[in-house]
C-alpha cells in the first residue's frame, strides 16, 4: 500500500529507456504544442514537457545527475482562468521540482513555455521531494550488497538472494539521528518463482537506506519467524473457477451520450473539464450544470489532495508505517492501465495521458482514465393508486475514474455524475492487505491484527482520504453553514413529542469551520451563494453529505498526526488562495508536520461571502478478515454533493422514459 509496486515501476522504467528512440504517439500529439493548447488548464503536451525539461537542464544551476520529481503545468491564477474566453491568448508555464540526490538538495523551477525561458529557480531547504521511480533500482542494489542484510537472510536459511523481492517504502517516522538525510526503507519478501509474493514476508528485517550516500545505515532484525506457505496465485488456473453466469450485454448502439472535446466533457446538462495530475490523479475542473439556458458553476476544482494510512502495530519494524500515498509516491504516476471488461465495462472509453519521467522525458501512460455511462436505477417514480397510472423514470450515471496501484493496495477513485445534479465520490479499495509473518498457524484475533492465513497476520490499520473541493456555487461569493437536526424538547410547542428541528449555523471563520461528523444530529454542511436568491427566496447551495467515515486512533500527539493534521477533523474550510493545494503540505515525505491545512487555518480568516475551499476527510478502519485474503473484495467509501436550493424543482423531472 505504501511501497511502490516493482512490476509497475519496472514497466515505467523500461518505457523511460525507450525515449532515446522515436516514440509512437497519438495523432493529436503530432500537433505543435503551443498550437494544440486551447485552454489554460490543458495539461502539458509531449512537446511542452520536452521544452520545459530542455530549458531547465540548460540552466547553470541544474545539478549533475539531477532528477525531475515533478514536471507539470503551472496552473494559472484562478482569476485568469475564469477571465479566459475561447480564442484569447493562453499563458503557458511549467512547474518542476528537481532533486539533487547526491547533495541532498531540492529546487523548484518555473518555465515560460512560449518564450522557452526560465522564470525562476529556487532552492527549498529542509524538505524531501517525493520518492522517485528511478530510486527503486538504486535502493535494491544497495540493500542486496549489504552484508548485514545478507546475514539476516542467511539466518532464515535463504542463500539465493535472487529469490527475494524488495519493496521500497518512504521512511515514515524518522529517528532524530537520521533527520536531514534522504531515506528509504526496504521490506523483504520471498518471491521464488511466484508472481504474488506479498503473502511470504521475510518478517523482522528492515533495511534503512541513506539515498544521498547510497548505503545501508541500519538493518533492524527483530527475530526469525516461520516462513508462510506459498502465496495463492490469482490466475484462473490457480484459483479454479465457478460456473460463469449467463452473459450480461452492455450496448450503446447509437454511441455514448456524452461529448468529449479535448479535456472538456458535456453530458446530460453537466459541463466539466478533467485532467490527470501525476500527484493527485484525476482532477475535475470548472464543473457546472446547465439550467435555464446557462451553465451555472458549482466547483472550480476538485481532486484527492492527500492520503494517510497509519498502521496500528506497535512492533519496532511496523510502528513507522504510515503511508502518504499522494504526496510521497504520486497517485497519478502510479495509475495502472485500465482493462476493459474487468476494470471497466465494455462501453468504457479509455484515455491515455502524458507524463514526464524522472529524467524529464515524456512518456505515455496507456488507458489511464476511464469514462462510461451506466444504469442509474430508478431516478423517480409515483404510482397513483386511485387511477392505477404509473409515472417512473430510469436514471443514467456518468462515471469517470482512474485506478492507482501503490504497492500491495489498489485504489479506484470514481467521480459519478447523476442526472438530478448530484456529484458522488466513490473510493474503491482492493488489492492485497499488508502481511506480517507470525509463528501462529491457527488462532483468531492477534490483538493488533488478525490471522488471515497460516503464519500470516494482517495488522489493523486505517485509510484516510482528504479531498480538496473548491466550490464556486453560482460564483465565488460563498459561505458555509452547518446543519444539525435535533428533537424538540417537550413543552407547549411539542405536546405530542414528535417535533424535530434543523438549525443552520454559519461557519464564519476557518478555525470554527474545522468540524467533525455527528450522527445524533445528522450533521451535514451546505455551501451557499449569499449574493444570489432563487425564486423561492432561498440561497442556492450544495450540501456535502458524508458516507462511511472513521475517527483516527493514532494519538493526537503522535508524529503521524503532526504530519497528517487533516485527519484531526472530517470537515475543514479555508478561504481560497492560489497555491494552497495539498492538505499535508507540498513536501510530506519525511516531514515533521505542521505544513498544509493546519497551518492555513491558523490565521483564522473570515469565510463569510468569500471564495471558499472545502476539505473533506473520509476514513475507513480496516479490521482484516480471512475472507479478504489473499486478495480483497472491493470495499467502498465515499460522499455526495447534492443540490439544496440550487434548483427550484426536481432537476431530473425532464428525464424522458
Amino acid at each position: 500500500m505504501a511501497a511502490r509496486l516493482w512490476h509497475i515501476m519496472s514497466a515505467h522504467m523500461l518505457s523511460f529507456s525507450r525515449f532515446s528512440v522515436p516514440l509512437v504517439v497519438c495523432a493529436s500529439l503530432a500537433v505543435p504544442a503551443l498550437a494544440r493548447a486551447q485552454h489554460p488548464l490543458d495539461p502539458l503536451s509531449k512537446e511542452e514537457i520536452q521544452t520545459a525539461a530542455k530549458v531547465i537542464r540548460a540552466a547553470p544551476q541544474f545539478p549533475e545527475n539531477g532528477k525531475f520529481a515533478t514536471l507539470v503545468l503551472k496552473e494559472p491564477a484562478k482569476a485568469d482562468v475564469l477571465a479566459f474566453r475561447p480564442g484569447s491568448a493562453v499563458a503557458r508555464q511549467a512547474f518542476a521540482i528537481i532533486l539533487d540526490r547526491r547533495h541532498n538538495r531540492t529546487f523548484e523551477a518555473v518555465v515560460d513555455l512560449k518564450a522557452s525561458s526560465l522564470l525562476s529557480w529556487t532552492e527549498i531547504k529542509g524538505v524531501q521531494a517525493a520518492v522517485l521511480d528511478s530510486e527503486w533500482a538504486v535502493m535494491d542494489k544497495i540493500v542486496r550488497a549489504d552484508p548485514r542484510w545478507q546475514e539476516a537472510m542467511k539466518k532464515r536459511g535463504i542463500t539465493d538472494f535472487s529469490q527475494l523481492q524488495l519493496d521500497n517504502w518512504a521512511v515514515g517516522q524518522v529517528a532524530p539521528q537520521y533527520q536531514g538525510k534522504r531515506l528509504l526503507r526496504a521490506v523483504t519478501y520471498f518471491k521464488g518463482t511466484q508472481k504474488n509474493f506479498y503473502g511470504r514476508p521475510v518478517e523482522g528485517v528492515i533495511a534503512l537506506v541513506d539515498m544521498n550516500e547510497e548505503k545501508v545505515i541500519e538493518v533492524s532484525d527483530t527475530g526469525v519467524r516461520p516462513m508462510p506457505p506459498p502465496s495463492q496465485e490469482f490466475d484462473m488456473k490457480s484459483t479454479g473457477t465457478r460456473e460463469a453466469p449467463k452473459p450480461l450485454v452492455i450496448q450503446q448502439p447509437n454511441g455514448e451520450s456524452y461529448q468529449l472535446r479535448g479535456q472538456e466533457i458535456t453530458w446530460q446538462k453537466w459541463h466539466f473539464r478533467y485532467t490527470m495530475h501525476p500527484r493527485e490523479g484525476l482532477v475535475l475542473q470548472q464543473v457546472g450544470y446547465e439550467d435555464g439556458g446557462r451553465v451555472r458553476p458549482i466547483l472550480y476544482r476538485a481532486a484527492l489532495s492527500e492520503m494517510a494510512v497509519p498502521y496500528g502495530d506497535t512492533d519496532k519494524n511496523w510502528r513507522w508505517r504510515s503511508a502518504f500515498d499522494v504526496g510521497e509516491y504520486g497517485m497519478g504516476r502510479l495509475a495502472s492501465s485500465i482493462e476493459k471488461d474487468t476494470d471497466a465495462p465494455p462501453n468504457a472509453r479509455l484515455i491515455d495521458v502524458t507524463y514526464a519521467n524522472d529524467d524529464g522525458e515524456p512518456y505515455e501512460l496507456k488507458n489511464a482514465v476511464g469514462i462510461y455511462e451506466r444504469d442509474g436505477g430508478m431516478i423517480w417514480k409515483h404510482y397513483e393508486s386511485y387511477s392505477g397510472t404509473n409515472e417512473s423514470r430510469r436514471g443514467r450515471e456518468l462515471v469517470i475514474f482512474f485506478i492507482a496501484t501503490i504497492g500491495n493496495y489498489d485504489y479506484a477513485i470514481n467521480w459519478i455524475f447523476h442526472q438530478d445534479g448530484t456529484l458522488e465520490v466513490d473510493g474503491a479499495l482492493t488489492g492485497i492487505m499488508l502481511p506480517k509473518g507470525t509463528a501462529a498457524a491457527t488462532a483468531g484475533t492477534q490483538g493488533q491484527g488478525h490471522l488471515v492465513s497460516p503464519n500470516v497476520v494482517a495488522p489493523h490499520h486505517q485509510h484516510f482520504f482528504n479531498f480538496r473541493l473548491d466550490f464556486d456555487v453560482d460564483g465565488q461569493s460563498n459561505a458555509v453553514h452547518e446543519m444539525n437536526t435535533t428533537a424538540m424538547p417537550a413543552g407547549p410547542d411539542n405536546p405530542y413529542l414528535n417535533g424535530m428541528v434543523m438549525k443552520e449555523t454559519m461557519l464564519a471563520s476557518e478555525r470554527l469551520a474545522a468540524r467533525d461528523m455527528n450522527m445524533p444530529t445528522a450533521r451535514t454542511w451546505v455551501v451557499e451563494n449569499m449574493a444570489e436568491k432563487t425564486a423561492l427566496g432561498t440561497h442556492p447551495g450544495y450540501v456535502l453529505v458524508p458516507g462511511v467515515n472513521s475517527i483516527p486512533y493514532v494519538a493526537p500527539t503522535s508524529q503521524v498526526r503532526k504530519r497528517a493534521g487533516f485527519i484531526n477533523h472530517q470537515f475543514w474550510v479555508t478561504r481560497y488562495h492560489d497555491g494552497e493545494m495539498y492538505a499535508g503540505g507540498v513536501y510530506p515525505n519525511q516531514s515533521l508536520g505542521g505544513a498544509g491545512l493546519t497551518s492555513w487555518v491558523a490565521n483564522n480568516e473570515s469565510l463569510s461571502n468569500q471564495d471558499v475551499v472545502v476539505w473533506y476527510t473520509m476514513g475507513i478502519t480496516h479490521i482484516p478478515r480471512p475472507e479478504e485474503w489473499p486478495v480483497m473484495p472491493v470495499t467502498h467509501v465515499g460522499f455526495k454533493m447534492i443540490p439544496a436550493g440550487f434548483f427550484t424543482r426536481n432537476p431530473a423531472l425532464d428525464v424522458p422514459k
